[in-house]
């Protein structure tokens, strides 16, 4: 920085003095020069000097185009040319002669003034160039050098992560051989990266569950992503509920890079969630018996009064013969109860197979429809689709469906209505849904239908709903409630199709 507060004002001024100084050193020069041929005598016994000093005029051309290029040469060369042709002129014998060379002189002057700045010019250009290239390629370096840096980084900030995780994270080749393993993979398998790479996965496990299958599966392209519970057995004898997740590695040109496998250990989970659904199983049961209890209680009750009457001596016949039919009413009611308790105790296994929907809405809409028509129901079935076949037992369907519309008539009492059947689908599932016009449930009733032993209705033994949806569930399937106060309640079944068929 200057006193002009201007950054490289100074080396602009060191250039131009330098610049000045040469300017007089090549005037001082041809000057000097000039001056010994003016003072050197003209004789033939001297014309060898001025040959001489003739010649020393090529050294401030030559430093001119030196330093100031091919315009520096060139205008050295003309200014010697003009202070050097007036005394060849009168002196040397003039330009042009019979033995008289200076005015070829004169033009050798010029060319080698413009020839030496030229190459000198020439060579300044590529220095320049050399310089341009030098600093391009400095910067590249040090941009490489960031970058390489930079990817270090974020391999030992990847590397951290992999090893942070709690999940094991292996990654293998095409060809399926192990390449890298995380902390927690060595500690789930119980062996060191070393030992582990680069051998195959299942040679690793007593028993993979699968793995090495679904591994080449996703390396072949037959699967783009696997997701299972495996049970994993390790070398060690130690035992792991596994969640394993394994995705294909590609790089931007889509050649297969290999795989990723995660396994995550749900032993523990699993452990707990076995032990909720053993505490969810006996909670279950302590509402069956309860809900048995209570079902048994109030027949007996009844008729065990009925029975004091019958034993009471000197009865009217007429009344005796209403105890009677109380007492079978009751029987009857026991017997239901007992024979829906059977149903839902001991499901008979489904018998899957092809089965076509309408032939099912078909034989339901007959078996209910003389009792719908009692209730002014009108039963109403609308199809998106023609043809659609599901895979499930024909029998256990119609009893799924006709329970579902028989509550759909009973919901809607005396006043009638009307019950829409609705069936659509696609490749995967089949959806069938029953719509009632009744009064619809509150959200805290329609949450509870499916328990066992609850019913809105006195006569009901509550297990209806509970036996359709453990025969849905043992198709593969899912049935759902969508009910709103005042406007209707509708049962909505979902089954496989028939190209899907059901998972076991």
């Amino acid at each position: 920085m200057t006193a002009s507060g201007r950054p490289g004002s100074s080396e602009g001024v060191e250039r131009a003095e330098s610049s000045r100084n040469d300017v007089v050193l090549i005037v001082f020069l041809l000057a000097a020069i000039t001056a010994l041929h003016l003072f050197t005598t003209t004789s033939p016994e001297t014309m060898a000097m001025h040959l001489l000093y003739r010649k020393l005029y090529y050294i401030p051309i030559i430093y001119a185009g030196f330093v100031f290029g091919w315009r520096g040469g060139l205008i050295a060369a003309v200014a010697t040319s003009l202070v050097f042709a007036p005394h060849a002129q009168n002196a040397m014998g003039g330009l042009v002669g019979p033995n008289v060379d200076n005015l070829y002189e004169i033009v050798m002057f010029i060319a080698v003034g413009f020839l030496f700045g030229w190459l000198r010019d020439l060579e300044e250009r590529k220095a320049r160039d050399l310089r341009t290239v030098s600093v391009e390629l400095e910067y590249a370096y040090h941009t490489l050098e960031e970058r390489a840096i930079q990817l270090v980084t974020i391999q030992q900030y990847t590397q951290a992560i992999l090893q942070s995780i709690t999940s094991g994270v292996i990654t293998v080749g095409p060809d399926g051989s192990v390449a890298t393993v995380n902390t927690a993979a060595e500690r789930a398998f119980g062996m060191s990266e070393a030992e582990m790479v680069p051998k195959r996965l299942g040679v690793l496990l007593r028993e993979d569950g699968g793995l090495e299958e679904a591994l080449q599966q996703v390396l072949r392209g037959v699967a783009q992503r696997r997701v299972n519970e495996m049970s994993l057995q390790t070398r060690a004898g130690k035992t792991i509920q596994a969640r394993v997740s394994i995705a294909r590695m590609r790089d931007d040109g889509g050649r297969v890079l290999g795989a990723v496998v995660s396994i995550e250990d749900v032993s523990e989970v699993k452990a707990l969630t076995d032990q909720l659904i053993r505490a969810d199983r006996l909670a279950a049961m302590g509402e069956l018996t309860a809900g048995v209890a209570h079902e048994v209680r109030n027949p007996l009750g009844i008729i065990k009064a009925s029975v004091q009457l019958v034993e009471e001596p000197g009865g009217d016949p007429a009344r005796m013969k209403e105890v009677m039919r109380v007492i079978r009413q009751e029987i009857d009611r026991l017997d239901r109860v007992i024979k829906a308790l059977l149903d839902f105790g001991r499901p008979s296994s489904p018998t899957l197979r092809p089965t076509g929907v309408k032939s099912v809405l078909d034989d339901v809409v007959l078996f209910t429809s003389r009792f719908a028509g009692q209730a002014q129901v009108e039963i109403v079935i609308e199809y998106a689709q023609e043809g659609l076949t599901v895979f499930a037992d024909a029998d256990q369907l119609k009893q799924v469906l006709v329970n579902l519309v028989s509550n759909a008539v009973q919901a809607m009492g005396e006043t009638g209505g009307t019950i829409h059947v609705r069936v659509w689908g696609d490749r995967e599932y089949v959806s069938i849904a029953v719509e009632d016009t009744g009064p619809g449930m509150a959200p805290e009733i329609a949450e509870k239908v499916f328990d066992p032993f609850f019913s809105t209705r006195d006569d009901g033994t509550g297990l209806g709903l509970t036996i359709v949806h453990r025969i849905i569930d043992q198709h593969g399937g899912r049935i759902e409630v969508h009910s709103v106060p005042g406007r209707g309640t509708t049962f909505t079944v979902v089954l496989p199709a028939q190209g899907r068929g059901v998972a076991r």
